[in-house]
């Protein structure tokens, strides 16, 4: 029987890599890997020559398959993301699963991970919180997600793109309420910078570029939280269909 080592790789800044990481992923027989793209970049620094194997959200079922077969005939495989820890907001914990359902050892490599640095340096309390990685695209369902934390009373954290944070903050400060942020963008990297302040003050100074991590305080109170879409068409006792035709057709 092989094993499969869940290893954690730089989210920016190549020197965060783990002296322990660098030994794995010279010892074992194939690296799974988000992006080989991405991944090459990180090997060809170090000098690490391994077979590559893509492993992503379109392609996971089949090849997880195929690389728990791989790990029962007795391959040693890193699993990697293209930043930060596997299987945390990725589809690695798939393959995680499936081991584990196999009796395929999985052995954990840790190391970087954006939504902890982040934390760390908020200022905001972290003996507990809540990871929420990235929000619904939808408006609609990005909202309802919001309102389903409005009484969460630990700080919450979020992952989220450059082309959607204006918009999220905007969601966030009307569904949260104007609470303590803190907004880290790109981290560890060159261009690194951390927003600290009230929603409503932060909003104004954020440039839409490199990946975003969220911090937000949790609730103080408990609130009303408004209603979703299908509590405000149960509460009127009608259908969607029905809605549509009482304002729409004539």
């Amino acid at each position: 029987m092989g094993t499969l080592f869940v290893v954690a790789t730089p989210i920016g800044n190549l020197d965060d890599i783990t002296a322990r990481a660098l030994n794995i992923l010279k010892q074992v027989d194939l690296i799974a890997c988000e992006d080989t793209r991405q991944t090459i970049k990180l090997l060809n620094h170090f000098g690490i020559r391994k077979p590559m194997a893509s492993y992503h959200e379109f392609n996971e079922e089949q090849k997880a398959e195929n690389l728990v077969s791989r790990l029962e005939g007795g391959a040693k495989i890193a699993l990697v993301s293209d930043a930060g820890t596997p299987a945390i907001s990725d589809p690695g914990y798939r393959l995680v699963r499936l081991c584990r359902e196999h009796g395929v050892p999985v052995i954990a490599v840790p190391g970087p991970n954006a939504a902890v640095a982040a934390l760390s340096v908020s200022g905001l309390p972290s003996n507990e919180f809540m990871f929420v990685g990235f929000l619904p695209p939808k408006n609609a369902a990005r909202r309802e997600k919001l309102i389903s934390l409005v009484n969460v009373a630990c700080t919450l954290v979020f992952y989220e793109s450059p082309h959607r944070i204006e918009l999220v903050l905007e969601d966030m400060q009307e569904v949260l309420g104007d609470r303590e942020v803190c907004i880290a963008r790109e981290l560890t990297k060159i261009h690194e910078e951390y927003l600290l302040g009230r929603l409503s003050e932060v909003r104004q100074h954020v440039k839409a570029l490199g990946e975003f991590v969220v911090v937000v305080s949790g609730a103080t109170e408990v609130r009303q939280a408004p209603l979703t879409r299908d509590e405000v068409l149960k509460t009127l006792g009608m259908t969607r269909n029905q809605l549509y035709d009482l304002f729409f057709k004539k």
